[in-house]
């Protein structure tokens, strides 16, 4: 007799149900806890400091000033970007529209960043 035979006799409907059941749960598990939380606020920050505390419930412009000019950070509901900045590589505006709470872009040259606040986004990569 094959071992897998006699171990599928002690199998009941009832065993199916309950495994198929646990996978469901952590499938549907997975995809909630796996995607970060979902930002209602942004911070600006210039030179360190805070500039511009505000909600992420409508459209908004903010004109931030730094040492090479001013960068405009563009709001919307749910989400925030660097619409444009001074700086020679202009890596914070590429990173495009942030959606996730805890997530940052970063003007380094003009000393200027955007965060957004919320629930969940305490931990990146850089936590571990």
């Amino acid at each position: 007799m094959r071992p897998f035979a006699a171990w599928r006799e002690l199998l009941r409907p009832g065993d199916c149900a309950v495994v198929a059941l646990g996978a469901v749960l952590c499938v549907v598990a997975g995809f909630d806890l796996w995607r970060g939380g979902v930002p209602d606020g942004v911070v600006v920050r210039t030179g360190g400091k805070v500039f511009a505390e505000t909600d992420l419930s409508r459209v908004r412009r903010i004109v931030a000033p730094g040492p090479l000019g001013v960068t405009v950070i563009e709001i919307e509901p749910g989400r925030a970007r660097v619409a444009s900045d001074p700086g020679p590589r202009q890596y914070c505006v590429r990173q495009g529209w942030l959606t996730r709470a805890g997530a940052v872009a970063i003007c380094a040259p003009n000393e200027v960043s955007l965060t957004l606040t919320g629930r969940g986004g305490g931990f990146d990569s850089l936590s571990y």
